[in-house]
């Protein structure tokens, strides 16, 4: 598989369309330069890889990839159609497929402020750094710490000084924003996930998209927070898990 020149990559915007909620891997990519794009072949591919973080989504003809070659592309979570299934089983034998929920929130809302929690800034990279490791997945797709201060797109929540939960664009999309959020161990149940991600969905409307919000769908504490920030189900889909477990 070749890498596609970074410069050619806004040119492929049509491969990910149309856009619906869940894991927007490949606008991603486009819209901020986040991540990369190998394809079968340069110019003219007829199927694309786009990975950001250990994110990774498939579109195309899965007949014009080999398994070996993209074995040794991915590891992480892979988003496909159906339609490489069979691609996938001989390049992963091991994969686990993950069941997702797909919701949105289509009515917006203005939260009152909550105290401690504010739109983060380059300032606060040393706080995104010092995040518990378990929790450091939330700046995968922007490449670490410093760029997701950066990206105007996050949100926190401080308690005592210290960055205790985050709410973040985890992919920006044309008509949506996949949210991420995370929460320090020793402070969960408190709230802090649903008032961070009230004020980023805020912020997701006004720039004119729609958030959207992705758990599995036993996750009842995530689903109750979506459902107390007002998300609605979409639809329901699957990630393959390939040479990671699952979280």
């Amino acid at each position: 598989m070749l890498l596609v020149p970074p410069e050619h990559v806004a040119g492929l915007r049509d491969w990910f369309r149309p856009e619906r909620p869940g894991p927007l891997v490949g606008m991603h990519v486009v819209n901020t330069g986040h991540g990369t794009c190998v394809a079968d072949r340069w110019p003219d591919p007829r199927a694309l890889l786009v990975s950001t973080g250990n994110n990774h989504s498939l579109a195309g003809d899965p007949h014009a990839l080999d398994p070996a070659d993209l074995a040794r592309h991915v590891t992480g979570f892979l988003d496909a159609p159906e339609s490489f299934d069979p691609l996938l089983r001989a390049a992963f034998p091991d994969a686990v497929v993950w069941d997702r929920v797909m919701l949105d929130r289509r009515v917006p809302a203005r939260p009152a402020p909550v105290p401690g929690v504010r739109p983060l800034g380059p300032a606060d990279t040393d706080h995104l750094a010092g995040l518990d490791p378990e929790s450091a997945w939330i700046s995968d797709t922007w490449g670490g710490p410093a760029g997701l201060a950066a990206s105007g797109v996050a949100h926190g929540a401080f308690v005592d000084g210290r960055l205790a939960s985050v709410a973040c664009t985890f992919y920006v999309g044309e008509r949506y924003e996949e949210i991420g959020v995370v929460t320090e161990p020793d402070h969960r149940g408190r709230g802090l996930s649903a008032a961070s991600a009230a004020a980023l969905c805020a912020d997701i409307h006004a720039r004119g998209r729609c958030p959207s919000w992705t758990t599995s769908p036993d996750n009842v504490a995530s689903l109750r927070v979506a459902e107390k920030l007002g998300f609605v189900r979409h639809h329901e889909d699957r990630l393959h898990v390939c040479g990671v477990p699952v979280p």
